[in-house]
């Protein structure tokens, strides 16, 4: 049978309209930095993705900055504001890798959130935080990466505004499946990366939403208004522009997914497993589904020989299946080494989600006869 993928918030497939933009941009020359007819016309390129991107978010055309993926505009984000002197950091625990090593390697004291078990912060423990201390900077992921809980937004923002933090936003999944209005100025810098909507992987982009002053972490020459050096990749900046496109004309159709993804975490409900997030909104494209006794790694493989693709949380630590640190943190310890997690997106149908529901079952059945036979 055809294989089913269903690891879009790890990447998504790239949409063929991308593919065929990057193609004829890839078979032209030019430097967008040169002023001859050929660099000129790479410029537009560049300029025409920029607007198209800036509006998926509801954002203006000049506050975007492009980067090589989500993890570098975060990193822009938070040394952006830790140069501009925001030397405390509170930092939500079930961030994004990419978050979470980058205010590490600071090397300045971190202050962690509460998170309770549906994954969502207290909103007044935030207020409590700034209100009692110097202004500091928020870290805070609006759609959790693995378990696809959405953070009460713009909620957050405004507390973060009311007491002069900087806030930085790690959009990279929310992006082309909730309704973003940059014009709210809600935050201060968002991270997005092109490949979760359908993009080339290697492009990313930080929004400056309120219009801070960041501080390049590559330096060289001028381009991208100084804030990151280096030749831009005209044919990523294209392909993510012409994904931002499609995504933000199709942001609707993401909801077809939520019903899909329901029937098929009610069988894995039935079955024993788990569902994280209770309580919680969740991308309706997203099902993180746990068990106690069937370890992470072999539900990824046992499924992925029949066909069925999923993940064990992020794809962050170079394939390797560890315990989730986000289910630690939400107080969900003891599913921590059985998670797994299944995204659909823009090619997914609903028989993708029905036959991932009766593989898992009906290998879940297997493996626990197989425990009674081994303890019999």
């Amino acid at each position: 049978m055809t294989p089913v993928y269903l690891d879009y918030n790890a990447s998504a497939p790239m949409r063929p309209e991308v593919l065929e933009a990057m193609t004829a941009v890839m078979a032209e020359v030019g430097n967008p930095s040169s002023i001859h007819a050929a660099g000129r016309k790479a410029r537009a390129r560049v300029e025409t993705a920029r607007a198209l991107v800036a509006a998926l978010v509801g954002a203006s055309t000049e506050d975007v900055t492009f980067t090589g993926s989500g993890t570098e505009a975060n990193a822009l984000g938070i040394h952006s504001a830790i140069a501009a002197g925001y030397q405390r950091l509170i930092v939500n625990p079930t961030e994004h890798a990419s978050v979470l090593e980058t205010v590490r390697a600071t090397g300045l004291p971190i202050e962690w959130l509460e998170v309770e078990e549906d994954g969502l912060v207290a909103i007044d423990e935030i207020g409590e935080r700034l209100q009692n201390g110097p202004p500091a900077l928020v870290v805070l992921q609006l759609a959790n990466s693995e378990t696809g809980v959405v953070q009460t937004f713009p909620e957050v923002a405004d507390v973060c505004k009311r007491f002069g933090a900087w806030m930085h936003i790690d959009m990279v999944q929310a992006a082309g499946k909730l309704p973003l209005d940059g014009r709210r100025r809600d935050g201060d810098t968002w991270a997005l990366s092109a490949h979760k909507i359908g993009g080339p992987q290697g492009i990313g982009a930080l929004v400056n939403a309120s219009g801070r002053t960041l501080a390049p972490d590559v330096r060289g020459g001028g381009q991208e208004r100084g804030m990151r050096a280096g030749t831009e990749n005209v044919a990523g900046v294209v392909g993510f522009g012409e994904a931002a496109r499609i995504a933000r004309a199709e942001r609707d159709l993401i909801h077809r997914q939520e019903a899909w993804r329901d029937a098929a975490a009610a069988r894995l409900e039935a079955e024993g497993a788990e569902i994280m997030g209770p309580g919680a909104y969740i991308l309706q494209n997203t099902l993180c589904a746990a068990v106690e006794d069937w370890p992470s790694q072999t539900q990824v493989m046992t499924l992925d020989l029949a066909g069925i693709m999923v993940s064990a949380g992020s794809a962050c630590s170079s394939g390797k299946v560890t315990r989730s640190p986000v289910l630690d943190a939400m107080g969900q310890g003891r599913f921590a080494a059985g998670s797994i997690r299944a995204s659909g997106g823009w090619a997914t149908t609903e028989d993708d989600w029905a036959r991932f529901a009766e593989v898992w079952v009906n290998s879940y059945r297997a493996f626990k006869a197989r425990k009674l036979e081994r303890a019999a």
